[in-house]
Protein backbone atom coordinates (compact mmCIF):
# COMPACT_ATOMS: atom_id res chain seq x y z
CA UNK A 1 0.00 0.00 0.00
CA UNK A 2 1.47 3.33 -1.10
CA UNK A 3 0.11 6.62 0.26
CA UNK A 4 0.81 9.95 -1.41
CA UNK A 5 0.40 13.01 0.82
CA UNK A 6 -0.41 16.01 -1.37
CA UNK A 7 0.15 19.42 0.22
CA UNK A 8 -1.02 22.59 -1.49
CA UNK A 9 1.17 25.51 -0.40
CA UNK A 10 1.53 29.27 -0.59
CA UNK A 11 3.87 30.77 2.02
CA UNK A 12 3.40 27.97 4.55
CA UNK A 13 6.88 28.12 6.13
CA UNK A 14 5.51 28.72 9.64
CA UNK A 15 4.15 25.18 10.08
CA UNK A 16 5.33 23.16 7.09
CA UNK A 17 8.43 21.89 8.90
CA UNK A 18 6.31 20.64 11.81
CA UNK A 19 3.93 18.98 9.37
CA UNK A 20 6.78 17.23 7.55
CA UNK A 21 8.29 16.06 10.84
CA UNK A 22 4.99 14.54 11.96
CA UNK A 23 4.48 12.85 8.59
CA UNK A 24 7.87 11.16 9.02
CA UNK A 25 6.80 9.86 12.45
CA UNK A 26 3.63 8.12 11.26
CA UNK A 27 3.24 4.45 12.16
CA UNK A 28 0.77 1.69 11.34
CA UNK A 29 -2.27 0.50 13.27
CA UNK A 30 -3.95 -2.93 13.43
CA UNK A 31 -6.35 -1.79 10.69
CA UNK A 32 -3.51 -0.59 8.45
CA UNK A 33 -0.23 -2.00 9.75
CA UNK A 34 2.10 -1.27 6.85
CA UNK A 35 2.37 1.34 4.11
CA UNK A 36 4.86 3.39 2.12
CA UNK A 37 4.58 7.17 1.90
CA UNK A 38 5.62 9.96 -0.40
CA UNK A 39 5.00 13.69 -0.01
CA UNK A 40 4.06 15.85 -3.00
CA UNK A 41 4.07 19.63 -2.55
CA UNK A 42 2.21 21.72 -5.12
CA UNK A 43 3.32 25.33 -4.64
CA UNK A 44 1.70 28.39 -6.17
CA UNK A 45 4.46 30.97 -5.81
CA UNK A 46 5.69 31.04 -2.22
CA UNK A 47 8.11 33.86 -1.38
CA UNK A 48 9.12 32.55 2.06
CA UNK A 49 11.06 29.37 2.92
CA UNK A 50 8.25 26.98 1.94
CA UNK A 51 10.05 25.53 -1.09
CA UNK A 52 13.38 25.05 0.70
CA UNK A 53 11.63 23.34 3.64
CA UNK A 54 9.81 20.98 1.27
CA UNK A 55 13.08 20.10 -0.50
CA UNK A 56 14.93 19.60 2.80
CA UNK A 57 12.35 16.99 3.82
CA UNK A 58 12.60 15.13 0.52
CA UNK A 59 9.22 16.11 -0.92
CA UNK A 60 8.38 15.81 -4.60
CA UNK A 61 8.03 19.47 -5.55
CA UNK A 62 5.83 20.75 -8.35
CA UNK A 63 4.48 24.23 -9.03
CA UNK A 64 1.49 25.96 -10.54
CA UNK A 65 1.60 29.57 -11.79
CA UNK A 66 -0.72 31.96 -9.99
CA UNK A 67 -2.39 32.80 -13.29
CA UNK A 68 -3.43 29.15 -13.66
CA UNK A 69 -4.32 28.53 -10.02
CA UNK A 70 -7.63 27.20 -8.82
CA UNK A 71 -8.10 24.96 -5.80
CA UNK A 72 -9.22 22.03 -7.92
CA UNK A 73 -6.57 22.49 -10.63
CA UNK A 74 -3.70 22.64 -8.14
CA UNK A 75 -4.85 19.42 -6.45
CA UNK A 76 -5.29 17.66 -9.78
CA UNK A 77 -1.73 18.54 -10.72
CA UNK A 78 -0.49 17.37 -7.36
CA UNK A 79 -2.36 14.09 -7.79
CA UNK A 80 -0.96 13.71 -11.31
CA UNK A 81 2.53 13.93 -9.83
CA UNK A 82 1.70 11.42 -7.08
CA UNK A 83 2.11 7.64 -7.38
CA UNK A 84 0.13 6.37 -4.39
CA UNK A 85 -2.90 4.09 -4.24
CA UNK A 86 -4.41 6.53 -1.72
CA UNK A 87 -4.17 10.30 -2.05
CA UNK A 88 -4.06 12.20 1.24
CA UNK A 89 -4.66 15.93 1.42
CA UNK A 90 -3.55 18.15 4.29
CA UNK A 91 -3.14 21.92 4.39
CA UNK A 92 0.37 23.27 4.84
CA UNK A 93 -0.67 25.03 8.05
CA UNK A 94 -2.07 21.87 9.65
CA UNK A 95 -0.13 19.42 11.85
CA UNK A 96 -1.21 15.85 12.74
CA UNK A 97 -2.05 15.37 16.41
CA UNK A 98 -0.68 11.83 16.72
CA UNK A 99 1.65 9.36 15.05
CA UNK A 100 -1.29 7.16 14.00
CA UNK A 101 -3.10 9.96 12.14
CA UNK A 102 -2.26 8.71 8.66
CA UNK A 103 -3.13 5.05 9.26
CA UNK A 104 -6.44 5.92 10.93
CA UNK A 105 -7.41 8.35 8.17
CA UNK A 106 -6.57 5.90 5.37
CA UNK A 107 -7.81 2.63 6.88
CA UNK A 108 -11.48 2.93 5.76
CA UNK A 109 -10.31 3.83 2.25
CA UNK A 110 -7.80 0.98 2.14
CA UNK A 111 -10.39 -1.62 3.16
CA UNK A 112 -13.02 -0.28 0.74
CA UNK A 113 -15.52 0.93 3.35
CA UNK A 114 -15.45 4.40 1.81
CA UNK A 115 -13.85 6.06 -1.21
CA UNK A 116 -13.24 9.37 0.56
CA UNK A 117 -12.54 9.97 4.24
CA UNK A 118 -11.84 13.12 6.22
CA UNK A 119 -10.58 13.62 9.74
CA UNK A 120 -11.12 15.86 12.72
CA UNK A 121 -9.82 19.43 12.81
CA UNK A 122 -9.04 21.16 16.09
CA UNK A 123 -8.20 24.81 16.64
CA UNK A 124 -5.35 26.08 18.78
CA UNK A 125 -5.31 28.69 21.51
CA UNK A 126 -4.47 31.24 18.82
CA UNK A 127 -7.58 30.37 16.76
CA UNK A 128 -10.53 32.73 16.68
CA UNK A 129 -13.30 31.61 19.02
CA UNK A 130 -15.69 31.55 16.04
CA UNK A 131 -13.40 29.21 14.14
CA UNK A 132 -13.11 26.82 17.08
CA UNK A 133 -16.91 26.75 17.20
CA UNK A 134 -17.04 25.88 13.48
CA UNK A 135 -14.52 23.08 13.99
CA UNK A 136 -16.60 21.71 16.88
CA UNK A 137 -19.74 21.74 14.72
CA UNK A 138 -18.40 20.12 11.57
CA UNK A 139 -15.70 17.89 13.09
CA UNK A 140 -17.23 16.31 16.23
CA UNK A 141 -15.70 13.74 18.57
CA UNK A 142 -17.69 10.81 17.12
CA UNK A 143 -16.81 9.08 13.84
CA UNK A 144 -19.30 8.23 11.09
CA UNK A 145 -17.89 5.64 8.67
CA UNK A 146 -19.69 5.79 6.35
CA UNK A 147 -21.63 8.99 6.90
CA UNK A 148 -24.84 10.32 5.41
CA UNK A 149 -24.40 13.00 2.76
CA UNK A 150 -21.32 14.30 0.98
CA UNK A 151 -19.75 16.86 3.29
CA UNK A 152 -15.95 16.59 3.16
CA UNK A 153 -12.93 18.82 3.77
CA UNK A 154 -9.54 18.56 2.10
CA UNK A 155 -7.62 20.19 4.94
CA UNK A 156 -7.44 16.61 6.29
CA UNK A 157 -8.71 13.92 3.93
CA UNK A 158 -7.87 10.67 2.12
CA UNK A 159 -9.17 9.67 -1.31
CA UNK A 160 -9.04 6.43 -3.27
CA UNK A 161 -6.93 7.13 -6.36
CA UNK A 162 -9.32 5.29 -8.66
CA UNK A 163 -12.21 7.47 -7.43
CA UNK A 164 -10.17 10.60 -8.07
CA UNK A 165 -9.27 9.37 -11.57
CA UNK A 166 -12.96 8.80 -12.39
CA UNK A 167 -14.15 12.20 -11.22
CA UNK A 168 -11.15 14.55 -10.66
CA UNK A 169 -11.55 17.87 -8.89
CA UNK A 170 -13.63 20.57 -10.57
CA UNK A 171 -11.09 23.16 -11.71
CA UNK A 172 -13.66 25.92 -12.30
CA UNK A 173 -14.97 26.14 -8.73
CA UNK A 174 -13.90 29.00 -6.44
CA UNK A 175 -13.75 26.59 -3.49
CA UNK A 176 -15.39 23.46 -2.01
CA UNK A 177 -13.77 21.25 -4.64
CA UNK A 178 -13.78 18.53 -1.99
CA UNK A 179 -17.56 18.61 -1.55
CA UNK A 180 -18.12 18.64 -5.31
CA UNK A 181 -16.03 15.51 -5.79
CA UNK A 182 -17.61 13.84 -2.75
CA UNK A 183 -21.06 14.58 -4.21
CA UNK A 184 -20.04 12.92 -7.49
CA UNK A 185 -18.77 9.86 -5.60
CA UNK A 186 -22.00 9.51 -3.62
CA UNK A 187 -24.10 10.03 -6.76
CA UNK A 188 -22.38 7.06 -8.39
CA UNK A 189 -22.82 4.72 -5.42
CA UNK A 190 -19.65 5.49 -3.44
CA UNK A 191 -19.43 6.49 0.21
CA UNK A 192 -17.76 9.15 2.33
CA UNK A 193 -16.69 8.74 5.96
CA UNK A 194 -15.65 10.91 8.90
CA UNK A 195 -12.80 9.61 11.09
CA UNK A 196 -12.79 11.50 14.39
CA UNK A 197 -9.60 9.92 15.72
CA UNK A 198 -7.53 11.07 12.71
CA UNK A 199 -7.13 14.60 14.02
CA UNK A 200 -4.99 17.58 13.07
CA UNK A 201 -4.23 20.94 14.63
CA UNK A 202 -5.49 23.59 12.21
CA UNK A 203 -3.45 26.80 12.51
CA UNK A 204 -5.17 29.80 10.99
CA UNK A 205 -3.91 33.36 11.35
CA UNK A 206 -6.46 35.08 9.14
CA UNK A 207 -7.76 38.62 9.32
CA UNK A 208 -11.51 39.09 9.36
CA UNK A 209 -11.29 40.39 5.79
CA UNK A 210 -9.58 37.16 4.72
CA UNK A 211 -12.20 35.07 6.51
CA UNK A 212 -14.96 37.02 4.75
CA UNK A 213 -13.37 36.48 1.32
CA UNK A 214 -13.04 32.77 2.05
CA UNK A 215 -16.71 32.45 2.95
CA UNK A 216 -17.71 34.46 -0.12
CA UNK A 217 -15.68 32.12 -2.38
CA UNK A 218 -17.24 29.08 -0.79
CA UNK A 219 -20.75 30.54 -1.04
CA UNK A 220 -20.28 31.04 -4.78
CA UNK A 221 -19.04 27.46 -5.13
CA UNK A 222 -21.95 26.12 -3.09
CA UNK A 223 -24.40 27.74 -5.52
CA UNK A 224 -22.91 25.58 -8.25
CA UNK A 225 -22.70 22.40 -6.16
CA UNK A 226 -26.18 22.70 -4.60
CA UNK A 227 -28.33 24.97 -6.79
CA UNK A 228 -31.40 23.63 -5.00
CA UNK A 229 -30.28 25.23 -1.72
CA UNK A 230 -32.02 28.55 -1.10
CA UNK A 231 -31.93 30.92 1.85
CA UNK A 232 -34.94 33.07 2.67
CA UNK A 233 -34.82 36.22 4.78
CA UNK A 234 -36.49 34.53 7.74
CA UNK A 235 -33.97 31.70 7.51
CA UNK A 236 -31.13 34.22 7.80
CA UNK A 237 -32.70 35.80 10.88
CA UNK A 238 -33.29 32.39 12.47
CA UNK A 239 -29.74 31.16 11.79
CA UNK A 240 -28.16 34.34 13.14
CA UNK A 241 -30.28 34.28 16.30
CA UNK A 242 -29.62 30.60 17.02
CA UNK A 243 -25.90 30.92 16.30
CA UNK A 244 -25.52 33.93 18.59
CA UNK A 245 -27.39 32.12 21.37
CA UNK A 246 -25.30 28.96 21.06
CA UNK A 247 -22.02 30.88 20.85
CA UNK A 248 -22.96 32.97 23.90
CA UNK A 249 -23.76 29.82 25.86
CA UNK A 250 -20.48 28.20 24.83
CA UNK A 251 -18.45 31.33 25.63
Amino acid sequence: MRISIVIRTLNEAAFLGDLMTMIARQVGTPALPAFETEVVVIDSGSTDDTVSIARAHGAVLTTIPKAEFSFGRSLNRGCDAATGDILVFISGHCVPIGTDWLARLCAPVADGTVAYSYGRQVGTEASHFSERRIFAKYFPETSAVPQAGFFCNNANAALDRAAWARHRFDEALTGLEDMALAKAIVATGGRVGYVADAGIWHHHDETWATVRRRFEREALALQSIMPEATLRRRDVVRYIASSVALDWRSA
